[in-house]
């Protein structure tokens, strides 16, 4: 039988069947020492990295038509496969599952809901291993166009880009959400175009579940919270790291020792490397870097950052310049090096996800209608594309379960 031996160069072992107590048995192994199998068992178990992996697809789409995706990803090779689709209303953009995966939770991109100037934010029951959504609730998110969610413990928090402020619904027994409580923000900056209001982008909870942190492009401000009963409660301060005038900061990621976080910034494409003080809920930037290459002249935005689980790698994405930008990490986590400039093989690239192995990468490109796969070497964190790609009607979020 054939196993995979190592995941880089993609070699495979042949093992041979060994005949115990008068019956060939096959015994397998990984690429990790392992026990061997018990000699009565009769079928070789398939290493748990390699199962296929469901993956949840948030999109922009019209209220009628089909929106959020669902799709098997097989992390050896990286192809996706279609599982099923469901109509989850008009722009299911970001998605969050609760840890038990029972529940996923979607915003609804929109401006308009019930009458009122609100985007909204749907709760859906997970069945069948995941191959079923159930819509069980949809209520306002008191802010147009709501564009990022999370979950904090038992409350759902959403990001506001055109109201510019953050909400908190509490999750009820049922699953379903309980009504909104908003919190505005205030200020701006220099950009007229994009600045001349708040515009949450980005909010979720610390890895200490002490605090939850917002990101606000238009007032170029990370604001700290505590949620209390259902309810965000402004932490005193409530400005947990002023970003440098201009620079539209959009989202934000933790690295894996809870010690630094990572903030990446729409309008002047660089990502800022931050001690995190827990203690006073708080940022400190430790370095700014570009996402983009050297020489680059055209217009591009990130969109998204992420961290490797091993923490020693950091990747953005880039649109305009549709690529992916690897860093490598330094071993505290404060400094980070450029690695890559990888294309995304598509057009605008809005979000994109690690799977669960680590084997590989995932883009949403929006534009182009494509998530495109890359393979991920875990000695350099650099991408290398597998060759494969689906086709989906405008991409944006990608969820593992």
């Amino acid at each position: 039988m054939h196993k995979l031996f190592n995941l880089d160069s993609r070699k495979l072992v042949n093992r041979t069947a060994l005949a115990l107590t008068g019956v060939a048995l096959a015994m397998a192994g990984c690429n990790t020492a392992t026990e061997q199998q018990d000699a009565a068992t009769t079928a070789t178990a398939e290493p748990e990295s390699m199962k296929a992996t469901t993956l949840y697809v948030g999109s922009y789409a019209d209220p009628d038509a089909e929106s959020i995706y669902l799709y098997s990803l097989n992390p050896e090779t990286g192809e996706l496969t279609r599982e099923s689709s469901f109509k989850a209303g008009a722009n299911p953009s970001y998605l969050t599952l609760d840890n038990a995966g029972k529940y996923l939770y979607a915003v609804n991109e929109t401006q308009d809901f019930e009458g009122k100037k609100s985007g909204a934010v749907s709760a859906f029951s997970v069945s069948d291993g995941g191959k079923n959504l159930t819509l069980l609730n949809r209520v306002a998110s008191e802010g147009g166009a709501p564009c990022y969610i999370s979950l904090q413990d038992s409350t759902v928090l959403v990001a506001n880009y055109m109201g510019g402020n953050v909400a908190a619904l509490p999750v009820q027994q049922n699953g379903q959400l309980g009504q909104a409580n908003m919190v505005q923000h205030e200020g701006t900056g220099p950009n007229k175009e994009r600045q001349n209001e708040p515009h949450a982008h980005y909010i979720a909870p610390s890895p200490d579940g002490k605090y939850s942190f917002a990101v606000d492009l238009g007032a170029d401000k990370v604001f700290g919270y505590k949620v209390e009963e259902g309810k965000l409660v402004p932490h005193n301060p409530a400005i947990a790291y002023a970003a440098a005038p201009g620079s539209g900061p959009r989202h934000m990621v933790f690295h894996p020792n809870g010690r630094y976080a990572y903030l990446l910034h729409e309008l002047n494409s660089t990502v800022t490397a931050m001690a995190y003080d827990a203690d006073k809920g708080t940022f400190s930037e430790k370095q700014t870097l570009t996402t983009l290459p050297e020489g680059f002249e055209g217009d591009s935005y990130p969109a998204a950052v992420k961290v490797s689980a091993d923490g020693k790698y950091l990747y953005t994405s880039n649109r305009g310049h549709n690529s992916i930008t690897v860093f490598a990490i330094s071993e505290d986590g404060g400094n980070l090096t450029p690695v890559q400039h990888m294309s995304t093989g598509g057009d605008w690239p809005r979000d994109f996800s690690i799977d669960p192995s680590g084997n590989i990468l995932l883009v949403a490109n929006e534009r182009s209608n494509n998530i495109t796969s890359f393979k991920i070497d875990k000695a350099t964190g650099k991408l290398t594309a597998t060759g494969h790609e689906t086709q989906v009607h405008k991409p944006v979020n990608l969820v593992f379960r």
